[in-house]
Order: C-alpha cells, then structure tokens, then sequence
C-alpha cells in the first residue's frame, strides 16, 4: 500500500481522468479526476507559498464545497495536517481548537472573517484564509494563481495525515490523530468490502467536517474511481431527485427517517440504487424494517468513530441484522471484555468494546497520558462503548461506557453543556442526556435544578445560544425538585432516561 494518501488516490485513477466525473453538482457543474489533480495541486502549492511546511496543522472551518476535497488533498498533498472544524462552532470554541492544534493557517467562511480573524490573531495562527460555500474566498483565488506541477511532499505511512476533534471525559474535545495509513487502510478495505467500483455514483449529502462524510464516503469514492453527487446537505427531496443517477448513498440515521417521511419514496424511486449504508449513530430496528418494506432495499449499517475509521459493518452479502453493525472488517481485530479488568468475556457477555487494526489512531493530540490511558498494553483501543458479539459473530452496541451523545451523527459530551447550565443565574445543578429521538438518533436533553425565578425553559435555550454549536444546544430542558443519585453520591442518568425516555416519542423532523 501507497505510503502516501494521495499516493493511493493516483494509483486508483479512471484510465481516462479528463473524462471521468468525480464531483457532480446540483447546478450542472461537474468537476473530473483531472481537475481533482490539477485543483489539489493547486491548492498544494498555495498553501506553501503562504508559509505551509511538512507536519504544519491547516485548519478549516468553511461550508461544504467541492473546493473542500481539494483543499483536503491539497494540504495532504504539502504534507500538512488538515484540520477540518463543524461549521456550527461559536468563536469561543474555534479560540479553544485554534489554541491546542496550533495552526499555521486557518481557513474560515468569508462572512466570519472579520470576527474570526481576531480569534485567530489571538490563538496566534499567522494566516487568515477564507473559502465560501460557493467555492470563492481568498485561498481559491491563491489556488486560481499557483502552479498545478506541485510536486507532492514525501510522507511515511506513520506520518499525520488529518486531525478531527473529539469529545473529551472532561468535556473538552481531544485531537484524535489520524496517519496516512489510518485513512488509505480504511478507505480500500470499505471500498472491496462495499463491492464500489467506477461504475457507481454515490449520493453524498454528509457533511465534511467530520469522519463519515470526509474520509469515508469521500475517501471510499476517490480510491473506486466512482462519481460522487455532491449536495450541499440534508434535504430528502432533493435526494429523491437525484437518487435515478445514483447507485449507493452513505447518510446517517436521520436521513433515512427524513427519506421515509417522503411519499415519493417506493422501491420504483430507489430501483437504480444497490447500496444504503447507515453510520455515526444507532440505527433504530424500526427504521430498518420500514425501509426495508417500503424500498425491498436492507440498510447497511456500519460501527466505527473518530478515533479509528470504520471498525465492523453488516455484510454486502448475507444477512443484514436490524440492531446489529455486523462484523469486525479485514485486519481489524474486535473483543469484549470487563471493563474493569480488561478479561475478555465469553460470547453473548456484554462488556467494553476494544479494537486493534491499521484503521486505529495514533493517539489523542499533545495528550500522552489520555492517549496511554485508552490503550491496553497489547495495543488493543478502548472505545468506551458496551457491546456484546453473538453467537453468530454479529456485533451489538448496548450503550457507552460513558455518556456520549450521538445526535444527528455528532459527538456531544454532557459535561461541556452542564457547565454552561450550571453557570446560569439561579441554577443549583443541571445533568444533561440524551433520549431516543427518531430524527435524531438521540435528542439533548437537559434536566436542571433551579430556583423558582431560573425555571423557565425558553430563557436557559437562549442563553445557550451563541455558547455552544446548535448541535449541542439541548431540544428541551426540564426541571426537577433533585438529581437522582446512587450511594456514593454519582447522579444517576440512567434513571433519568429511563424517566424520560418518551419524551420524544411523537417528535417531528427539525
């Protein structure tokens, strides 16, 4: 395997890239794996030019675009770490991300230069850069400029590729840190066991800040050859639309209950398609069954997380389990143990999840002691989540060893939205959850313990704004008289999702 990421994107080129689509728009525009070359290149040499070295953070907070992809080869491509940050972030989290990578260059959204530009000159980035969701900005105007001959910069296969942010035990994000080999491993071992080949064009309306919709559904084209339709996000109709062109999409959860809320969707509508695949969150066994009666097709569902790419996915061909995310992938190795002991426990058995494979990171960023704490002395990862295997070998995720939030496919940690509460006028305490939501996988909850005068919902959702990125902002906040706590005085949160747990019972899309 190509040391380089780029390396494995040029091996696996169309015979003809000038006539070979990688990028489809929904305003006609098509980009080919030429332009892909050249644009990167492009991108490559603009970057250096402005101060860009070997191992150098490039940070990105900008709207999707195709310019995206070759901004992320690009950096790649320099040798740099490409650091893409959510776009719902607030300037006080970009100061926080900003300060820890350290980026030689940051690259924001024209609109937010003007206040963004100061979080930057204060978290000490020398570049400010800016691309827009329509592909123009100051960095594509420098890539208008620079050489497309770049030659690319020799990295090691152990060498960082990419940086994405992850919640933290403490509640502040961690840098997980993802090598070349992590993002090739991964992206050719999805692409054979997926069966994508040239042939397919894949619906992707993921965003790209995050793994899903960057690494994996990005990633997993480029090295088939295939076409990507690429839409600037969530909207099933527009997917419907397009969905006679396509042959897979990658979405998470709430795609699919979006989708399955539209009349348009029957298996006339989805005919052309061979592949859907759910990740990110848990897929509810009802939303399974429904698309499987309404579209004859079975969703694919996928495990995986920030830390290591994708580690299981039900089977292309065999049995897709509703409730399960299948089997360990090639290379990746996948026990259950006692999360005390570290013992691996007997199938059937729930325990903690450990994986151990090339697609594992090398660690959190500038967080040795965190990063030794995650990993056995075998070199198997923790990944905090309680599973079981069946007798079978299917995969099942139970819960989280801790109380991550999935929502909508994003991380949110309770204990950065609790402090938040917490530091509210009249608020004693609050514990923040999350409950099933069929639109979202799990919807933020919060429950606070308050005065008479801080009881009121609408003004604790305002406050928040502008504090946290709307994804984390709770959907609803509820008071209590106390917080349920065990003998040792740890609030019990399963208690209060069990107490609460139909509270989105008749929820409708946001």
């Amino acid at each position: 395997m190509a040391n380089h990421l780029f390396d494995l994107v040029r091996a696996h080129l169309p015979p003809e890239p000038a006539q070979k689509t990688v990028i489809a728009t929904p305003d006609g525009t098509r980009h080919s794996y030429a332009d892909l070359i050249a644009r990167s290149a492009a991108y490559a040499s603009a970057l250096v030019a402005r101060g860009v070295r070997p191992g150098d953070r490039v940070a990105a907070q900008v709207e999707k675009s195709p310019e995206v992809v070759f901004l992320f080869l690009g950096a790649v491509r320099a040798g740099a770490v490409f650091l893409p940050l959510n776009t719902a972030y607030t300037e006080r989290e970009i100061a926080y991300f900003l300060g820890d990578a350290e980026p030689t260059v940051f690259i924001c959204d024209p609109g937010r230069a003007d206040t963004l530009g100061l979080v930057a000159r204060e978290a000490g980035v020398a570049k400010l850069l800016t691309l827009g969701a329509d592909g123009r900005g100051s960095l594509s105007e420098a890539a208008d400029a620079a050489a497309t001959d770049f030659a690319d910069v020799a990295r090691k296969a152990d060498d960082l590729a990419a940086i994405l942010y992850t919640s933290g035990t403490t509640g502040r994000s961690k840098g997980a840190m993802l090598s070349h080999a992590n993002l090739a491993s991964n992206a050719l071992t999805l692409a054979e066991v997926w069966h994508f080949t040239a042939d397919d064009v894949l619906i992707h309306a993921l965003p790209v800040f995050h793994t899903h919709g960057l690494f994996v559904a990005t990633n997993v084209a480029l090295v088939a050859g295939a076409t990507m339709l690429w839409l600037p996000k969530l909207d099933a109709k527009q997917i419907l639309s397009v969905m006679p062109r396509a042959t897979a999409m990658m979405g998470v959860p709430t795609f699919y209950t979006r989708l399955l809320k539209e009349p348009g969707l029957t298996r006339e509508a989805t005919r052309h398609m061979r592949l859907f695949v759910s990740g990110s969150a848990p897929l509810l066994a009802e939303t399974h069954r429904d698309w499987a009666t309404r579209t004859g097709h079975a969703i694919l569902e996928r495990y995986g997380m920030t830390e290591t790419n994708m580690n299981t996915s039900n089977p292309y061909d065999g049995e897709r389990i509703a409730g399960t995310v299948g089997f360990p992938l090639p290379d990746v190795a996948l026990r259950v143990v006692d999360p005390e002991t570290g013992t691996p426990l007997p199938c059937g058995e729930v325990g903690m999840i450990e994986v151990k494979g090339p697609n594992v990171f090398k660690g959190y960023w500038r967080m040795p002691e965190k990063t030794m704490a995650e990993f056995r002395a075998d070199g198997f990862f923790i990944t905090g989540d309680l599973g079981k295997v069946d007798a079978r070998g299917y995969v099942h995720i139970v819960g989280r060893g801790k109380d991550l939030i999935i929502t909508g496919g994003y991380n949110v940690y309770p204990k950065e939205i609790e402090s938040e509460i917490d530091a509210l006028p009249g608020v004693v305490e609050s514990a923040v959850i999350g409950l099933p939501h069929a639109d979202f996988g799990e919807g933020v909850t919060a429950i606070v313990v308050a005065g008479p005068e801080a009881r009121d919902e609408r003004a604790i959702l305002q406050a928040l704004e502008g504090r946290l990125a709307r994804f984390k902002q709770p959907k609803r906040v509820l008071f209590a008289d106390d917080l349920p706590r065990n003998a040792m005085g740890k609030v019990q949160k399963n208690v209060l999702r069990d107490s609460h747990a139909a509270l989105y019972a008749d929820a409708e899309p946001a």
